[in-house]
């Protein structure tokens, strides 16, 4: 069943219309090939691609007698053609027809999920624009650690999209082949010229060597592609979270006017979506280690793992799609407290400057060891009396032995820690451009 939030461009690709027309064009262009390489009749060729056609309920109307999908397909189209029929799928095996039609529905698949791939960069990119210079304090095992700002958080996010994008671009190319070899292979039955032509028409490569089938570490690139693109909206969608609980409250994904978060607490605004996507990554990981357990196959060929893909392939392109959509829409509409970035950031009195004062102790020949322990003290004496960490070094005798006043003001200065924000733009961004 195809859910109720399925994107119709991407679900109709997985549809059973889709996969029989993509079976009949795989048809049609062996047919034309046959025929211009003098194997058929030129007029059967034409005969068949003029009233080639099917109907979804005869071909399941069919196999309930003969329990073969491909069988019951050809004789379907073949009540349409008529007498030329004959040279329909003529020196085919079933997975010739089935393994490059399959082709087709993962490139066209690819071609839209690039596309949305983009749509989320291009919004990720917007909002890392609007935030580049917006303070907030970064965490590490979830502490605070050192100011950074929300600008480079989503550069971050940015250029892993980026590697997304490469990703499934390159797994792409990997599922965008045919084959038209026979039954183990050997082209038994038509010559590899056969072969080419088709995938030429079907704008696909053909398989340098293939048994019955194309080999699924293709197909097991393509899902393990897929899986980590979830994976990486899962760890996006996990940040908002988090930084949407109700003691940090930075950022929060969008809440619609008349929208419930719940049934029983009318104040709750819960990140539902965010939550959504990182449970529907999980799928996207079974899925891809499905597609890793149908690699190995028995000899030539087996059809274990043809169920296997009747579900993962379009589960895992229609729940990644609706992902990439949903997730887009968040991070557009994405609402950002500034005010509790900044007082957050403040909330630890100060120590987070702490790895600054002691690189200016160690500049001035104070070991490294000794700056540690000066300055660990007062930061320790800050947690624990609820002290101003500032105050708390200028009033320290050994470290101003040392630093002047200027200097611990230079230490605590926000713009010195943010002084290579641009810089590292200039990176993600320009590096994005130029490839």
């Amino acid at each position: 069943m195809i859910p109720r939030y399925t994107n119709p461009e991407m679900g109709r690709l997985w549809t059973e219309q889709r996969r029989y027309e993509a079976w009949l064009e795989v048809e049609l262009a062996a047919a034309d090939a046959m025929a211009a390489a003098g194997i058929i009749p030129s007029d059967a060729a034409r005969e068949i691609r003029a009233k080639a056609g099917f109907d979804v309920a005869r071909i399941e109307e069919i196999e309930q007698t003969t329990h073969h999908d491909v069988i019951a397909f050809t004789t379907a189209v073949a009540e349409h053609v008529g007498a030329a029929a004959r040279y329909l799928h003529f020196g085919l095996t079933s997975s010739d027809v089935v393994d490059t039609a399959l082709a087709l529905q993962m490139v066209e698949s690819c071609d839209l999920t690039l596309r949305n791939l983009d749509g989320l960069a291009q919004a990720i990119r917007a909002r890392a624009d609007q935030h580049r210079r917006t303070p907030m304090i970064g965490r590490t095992h979830g502490m605070h650690a050192e100011p950074m700002t929300l600008g480079l958080k989503l550069a971050l996010w940015y250029a892993e999209i980026q590697r997304d994008i490469s990703r499934v671009r390159r797994a792409r190319e990997a599922v965008r082949v045919g084959k038209i070899s026979g039954a183990v292979g050997t082209f038994a039955h038509l010559p590899p010229a056969i072969e080419a032509d088709v995938c030429r028409r079907l704008g696909l490569e053909p398989a340098p060597v293939s048994s019955q089938v194309i080999q699924r570490d293709r197909h097991a690139e393509l899902m393990t592609a897929l899986a980590i693109a979830g994976a990486s909206l899962e760890k996006f969608a996990l940040e908002i979270r988090g930084l949407q609980r109700t003691e940090i409250g930075e950022v929060e994904e969008p809440f619609a006017k008349g929208q419930k978060g719940s049934s029983a607490m009318p104040h709750k605004r819960n990140p539902i979506g965010c939550e959504q996507i990182c449970g529907l990554a999980r799928l996207l990981r079974a899925n891809a280690m499905a597609a890793l357990e149908n690699v190995a196959l028995w000899h030539e060929r087996d059809i274990s793992h043809s169920s296997v893909e009747r579900v993962i392939l379009p589960d895992t392109f229609i729940a990644l799609d609706h992902m990439l959509r949903r997730f887009t829409r968040i991070v557009t509409g994405m609402v950002v407290y500034q005010e509790r970035m900044l007082e957050n950031l403040q909330r630890s009195r100060g120590v987070v400057f702490s790895g600054q004062v002691l690189l200016e102790l160690a500049q001035r020949g104070i070991s490294r060891e000794l700056a540690y322990a000066w300055v660990q003290r007062n930061a320790m004496q800050s947690f624990h009396d609820e002290a101003d960490f500032k105050t708390l070094l200028l009033a320290d005798t050994d470290v101003m032995a040392v630093l002047k006043p200027a200097d611990i003001e230079h230490a605590f200065d926000l713009e010195t820690q943010l002084r290579h924000v641009d810089t590292i733009f200039d990176r993600v961004f320009q590096e994005v451009a130029a490839g």
